[in-house]
């Protein structure tokens, strides 16, 4: 390989796993990085268009993956974010609950388990690099982008969560996939979002021992194959204006050294504000190599990154040996996937690999388990009267999809009044709608969606959602609110008569709630985090299932190991 063969094998650059024209633009630039370049991988991203996020279809990325590896001269290694399994990114796969659910629920299993389907649907799609499982332990309540992506904010229980996906994922050798912890140091004490701009952990290495590097360390004994850079500043580790994807006494010191990391580190997405705000591209991909970096990770423009790395050899500022080091740590993950045997998706298979029936049952069994259910004084759930119950919905964009499922699950037991209200509408379009609501109700379930996608550098109810919660309790009638995601929603609500969590936005979690609502499953599951000044890690108000209630059902049985 040339120098610049070696620098571009450990760029990767982004792709929305849409199969484009061969005639058109897109088409072209993936041609010219790919086989002229010769970027080493890809990795998937979901692209917005409009309001609309749009992900992958199975066979249009299969496709276009098989292209493009037609097309380069060593097989590209190919990334996603799974966080939630390949429903993350791709249409058609299992949809797994976010990962505070499985906190929730409590049980190693269920992690080892989505571990194992991740693996197996990402090597059925052409994607060999998870980046996941995440490390970080959110002891921030108001963290806007970690949040419900961690496992909670107790670090011994994320550490178990995280190795057990490892486990899970390298389970199967037919379907070996790299697997990544992030974000290192640990990202989840931070109030900043870090796509926007540079976030600062407050910590001594005291506490990182104890606190954000626990999980860190078991996810290294479980055997992950790569760990993920955070774009945070660490100032007991490195200068406070420096990532620490840029930090070579962070990435080198303590990953390397006093951690004992050996595998390959990459950094998050060079793209994102908290590294591209102050540095540009070429600077800030030879300072991630220099700080001990083995991939970049989309940076804005790939060519420049090849021509800037090249230009820092050459000039004496890295060395050959440090760029071969990393070339060297790439080519051989290429060769354990058996990349160099089979580097094509078997677009036959596709459809018997994805989405099993039995994994459908699990993932809807995880978002029952992790219901949890936090204020009940006046034992208002399970709903007495559904049929006299107001359901009002709060999806977190008018063009969301998120409610629809939630709707349809309380249609299929009630005649109840169903209403939707988005961020979108103004106080006054609040007001009708509640004043159209019947003078019969008996009590209001207010189901709030809240995410760490929807609305960034947040994870609050937006527009004047927060006013639709107010107003509805200012009729007099008890209101039990469900989050749909961010559990921490009890801090801006404190009124409500009951207060239940899901952990995730995912339409299974959306019919775990209606069951739970109807008292068709036991409520078990216990707070992964703590919601001051109300509740702590580990609260949870168990409720046995209405045995009269239609689908009444319990099963608290995890999934067998291997299964």
């Amino acid at each position: 390989m040339t120098l610049r063969d070696e620098i571009a094998q450990l760029v990767f650059i982004p792709f929305s796993g849409a199969s484009p024209n061969t005639r058109s633009r897109a088409y072209e630039k993936f041609l010219r990085l790919v086989r002229t370049s010769k970027v080493g991988g890809l990795i998937l991203i979901n692209v917005t268009s409009g309001h609309l996020v749009a992900k992958a279809e199975p066979y249009a990325l299969a496709t276009f993956l098989n292209r493009m590896q037609r097309l380069a001269p060593v097989p590209l290694l190919v990334g996603a974010d799974f966080e939630r399994g390949a429903s993350m990114r791709v249409n058609g796969t299992t949809v797994f609950p976010h990962a505070m659910a499985f906190g929730a629920a409590g049980d190693p299993e269920f992690s080892r388990y989505e571990g194992l389907i991740t693996a197996r649907e990402a090597r059925a799609l052409g994607i060999q690099w998870v980046y996941y499982p995440v490390a970080d332990v959110n002891n921030n309540p108001d963290n806007p982008i970690i949040n419900i992506r961690s496992y909670g904010e107790n670090p011994q229980q994320v550490a178990a969560q995280v190795a057990a996906f490892i486990e899970g994922a390298h389970s199967d050798p037919r379907n070996l996939v790299l697997t990544t912890a992030k974000h290192f140091p640990g990202h989840g004490d931070t109030a900043t979002d870090t796509h926007m701009n540079l976030a600062t952990i407050p910590a001594d290495r005291d506490r990182l021992d104890h606190l954000e590097l626990v999980p860190f360390r078991a996810a290294i004994a479980a055997g992950v194959d790569s760990i993920m850079t955070a774009h945070i500043a660490v100032p007991a580790l490195a200068p406070a204006d420096l990532p620490a994807t840029l930090s070579p006494a962070i990435l080198t010191g303590l990953l390397r050294k006093d951690l004992g990391f050996h595998g390959l580190v990459i950094t998050d997405a060079l793209d994102m504000g908290g590294v591209a705000k102050g540095f540009s591209t070429g600077e800030a991909c030879v300072r991630a190599l220099e700080a001990g970096a083995d991939t970049l990770l989309m940076p804005t423009d790939p060519d420049e990154a090849i021509r800037a790395v090249a230009a820092a050899v050459v000039g004496g500022r890295l060395s050959r040996q440090r760029i071969q080091e990393s070339v060297i740590k790439i080519l051989s993950a290429k060769e354990r996937l058996g990349l160099d045997r089979k580097r094509f998706v078997d677009t036959e298979a596709i459809g018997d690999l994805v989405d099993p029936p039995e994994a459908e049952e699990q993932a809807q069994q995880i978002a029952d388990r992790a219901v949890t259910l936090v204020r009940n004084p006046t034992n208002l759930l399970p709903l007495a009267d559904p049929d006299t119950t107001c359901f009002v919905v709060m999806p977190e964009s008018r063009y969301s999809s998120e409610g629809i499922v939630f709707g349809q699950e309380v249609r299929k037991r009630s005649r109840a009044t169903l209403v939707s209200l988005d961020p979108s509408l103004s106080r006054q379009d609040i007001d009708d709608a509640i004043h159209r609501l019947p003078t019969t109700c008996s009590a209001f379930v207010a189901a709030a969606f809240a995410s760490v996608a929807a609305n960034r550098g947040s994870v609050g109810l937006g527009g004047e959602l927060p006013y639709a919660i107010d107003s509805i309790a200012a009729l007099g009638k008890p209101v039990a609110l469900v989050a749909l995601g961010n559990p921490y929603l009890l801090r801006s609500f404190p009124q409500t008569a009951a207060y239940m969590a899901t952990f995730s936005s995912v339409p299974p979690s959306e019919i775990a709630a209606v069951k739970a609502l109807w008292g068709e499953i036991a409520i078990s599951g216990h707070l992964p985090v703590s919601i001051p000044p109300f509740a702590n890690v580990g609260d949870g108000i168990q409720t046995q299932p209405n045995r009269t209630a239609p689908g009444a059902a319990v099963s608290t049985a995890p999934p067998r190991r291997g299964q």
